[in-house]
């Protein structure tokens, strides 16, 4: 039995998506008989139709102050100044260790890369993984 009209019909009166939808298998037959909307309105209060609930995050309540500038009473990122200090820090470290030829471009453009992801947590980190 294709109840795929049946299912749209039903979803299209109930305002709901179409996967949302669930048939009674016992009332396959009520359903398959149903063609007007108000036919569909009352198989869904009988319980021939019922409606499954929404999964994940898209059941979050919507928040009820309004967030702008002036309502948000949180501090600034304090991550970004300490991130900052030590990408500068290690930078002018690199630059220095190219100056003096210790570095070819290649590993300088890959560690200056890996100083932007934060894999270094100090200078020292950097020098023990340049030694490597």
């Amino acid at each position: 039995m294709k109840l795929e009209k049946k299912k749209e019909l039903a979803a299209k009166t109930l305002g709901v998506g179409k996967g949302r939808i669930i048939f009674n298998v016992e009332r396959l037959s009520d359903i398959k008989e149903a063609i007007t909307k108000q036919d569909m309105r009352d198989l869904f209060a009988d319980g021939a139709i019922a409606i499954r609930e929404i999964k994940g995050s898209a059941k979050k309540e919507k928040r009820k102050t309004r967030r702008r500038a002036g309502s948000i009473k949180m501090k600034p990122k304090h991550g970004k100044q300490p991130y900052v200090i030590l990408t500068r820090k290690l930078r002018n470290y690199l630059s220095e260790l190219r100056k003096q030829e210790k570095l070819t471009q290649e590993k300088w453009l890959d560690f200056r890369k890996k100083i932007r992801a934060r894999v270094f947590k100090s200078k020292a980190h950097l020098r023990e993984k340049l030694l490597q």
